[in-house]
């Protein structure tokens, strides 16, 4: 059914391009390969390449990829298209990195791998109640190791891999527009600033993590004790130290160097900054290091950890 809209499709922007100059008739086409794990958000992403202007298939058989790339370059009429592929396709998924190697001799192909973290997943499947593509009669966990390992090889040929695990739907579909859209920019990375306290642990998902604990202390200020870094009278007297100044301006010119991240394919960055509690110091320099950020262009979201609400 697919293939025949598509064709149809085709034949129509053929018979239309007849009309038209040769060298103007049809333009490269593009496709891109959403695969990975059970219930790491591939229906979401592909939902965004829709929204984007792809013309998308979920779930297209293995076997049907190479006329589809084929009708895809032939076409004046589809210039981007998206299709997701996955383990629903069984045995049949192990042909996909040999035809995905032949399909980019076609016309541009790239390959995006979603996963999440374990425990993401099976708290997914636990809020969804759908059972796992690979049995319904299996744990769901033992099903996502299994998945894991079937996948390895395609996710060792992937051109993007996506961790979602820290993306809500609707910051997964946004961080697709914005790395996918025609005018790509550099500052697609989701930055999460987050404030700790290092007496309640220190953040285990903290890609780049700073000590502020050398900052003078508002807890020992009586007046400040009971409040956090949001209250401005506390982020004046944190702020008003020549140190406080010094190392914001210090990490400011460090957070120059966020899109090496962005090349290396990373799609979030966690920047966390701890003080002792977690309630005065690290949320102001939290805040104050995401509006820097976000006026540099960059999609910020500002997290306090153990801050009293």
């Amino acid at each position: 059914m697919v293939l025949r809209k598509l064709t149809g499709k085709i034949r129509r922007s053929v018979k239309a391009g007849r009309k038209r100059r040769r060298s103007d008739r049809r333009r490269i086409g593009e496709l891109v390969i959403i695969t990975g794990m059970s219930g790491s958000g591939k229906a979401s992403v592909l939902k965004a390449f829709e929204d984007l202007g792809y013309y998308c298939v979920d779930n297209l058989p293995v076997g049907l990829i190479p006329r589809f790339a084929e009708l895809v370059g032939q076409s004046s009429e589809i210039e981007r298209t998206a299709l997701v592929v996955d383990v629903r396709e069984g045995t049949q998924l192990e042909a996909l990195p040999s035809i995905v190697k032949s399909v980019k001799r076609l016309l541009p192909t790239r390959m995006i791998f979603l996963e999440a973290d374990e425990s993401i997943l099976l708290r997914r499947f636990s809020e969804t109640r759908r059972p796992h593509p690979l049995g319904a009669h299996a744990p769901v966990k033992s099903s996502l190791a299994a998945e894991r390992r079937h996948l390895r090889p395609i996710r060792a040929m992937a051109d993007l891999v996506i961790d979602t695990s820290r993306f809500n739907v609707h910051e997964l579909r946004s961080y697709i527009t914005e790395r996918f859209q025609k005018h790509e920019t550099d500052k697609n990375l989701m930055v999460s600033c987050v404030s700790f306290g290092f007496k309640h642990g220190v953040p285990e998902d903290a890609d780049l993590l700073f000590d502020v604990r050398f900052l003078p202390n508002p807890h020992f200020v009586p007046e400040f004790r009971p409040l956090t870094g949001l209250n401005p009278k506390v982020a004046k007297y944190i702020r008003s130290f020549p140190q406080t100044r010094e190392f914001i301006e210090r990490i400011s010119e460090l957070l120059v160097y966020l899109p090496h991240y962005i090349r290396e394919g990373k799609s979030y960055l966690t920047i966390s900054f701890g003080c002792t509690g977690g309630q005065h110091r690290s949320v102001m320099i939290s805040e104050e290091v995401g509006k820097r950020l976000r006026k540099a262009g960059y999609r910020v979201k500002v997290v306090h950890r153990d801050s009293p609400k």
